[in-house]
């Protein structure tokens, strides 16, 4: 008798403390929130080309919390989120969107910045991303399942910010402009 108490205890104390389901959000409401997130127009697109700018000028100038900074002004998580609900719920058109969104702007940003900076030799900050390690798809993947968890929570609290950082997400689209 006692073994099954300890081990009623034991499930309560995981269900009370692990179980995602007790702050949870809506699920068509965090759809909808995603999705309202994947496209950049009006503000949101101008923060991105600032932060594109600010990211090109960090790798540019050698900078590591320059390009924390621009991580943390960046709205790329939106059209992230999007593309991983995109393949969650296998919505191809969101998918594509998500994508279309994430790549674009910030590379002819970058594109254009690298074209007309006057610093041509490419610094360690710059080629540290030209070579991803299986350590980085980690990273990625524990990143995004941080922010899958916060998204889907009523309570967001910062993750967002804290997977864009994590995941460093701006300094290689800008390596690739």
């Amino acid at each position: 008798m006692e073994k099954g108490l300890l081990h009623k205890q034991i499930m309560d104390f995981f269900v009370r403390n692990f179980d995602v389901r007790q702050d949870k959000e809506d699920e068509l409401d965090t759809i909808e929130s995603i999705k309202k997130g994947v496209e950049f127009k009006g503000t949101n697109l101008w923060v991105l080309i600032f932060a594109t700018f600010v990211a090109s000028l960090g790798l540019n100038t050698n900078s590591t919390a320059v390009i924390i900074g621009a991580m943390l002004i960046s709205p790329l998580m939106g059209p992230i989120m999007g593309f991983g609900l995109g393949l969650g719920i296998s919505d191809f058109e969101l998918i594509k969107r998500s994508f279309r969104n994430f790549a674009t702007f910030s590379v002819i940003t970058s594109t254009l910045y690298f074209l007309i900076s006057p610093i041509s030799e490419a610094q360690s900050e710059l080629l540290a991303r030209t070579q991803p390690t299986v350590y980085d798809v980690l990273i990625a993947f524990f990143g995004g399942l941080a922010g899958i968890v916060a998204s889907s929570t009523k309570s967001k609290g910062n993750v967002i910010p804290g997977v864009a950082i994590a995941t460093a997400l701006m300094p290689p689209l800008c390596t690739a402009g």
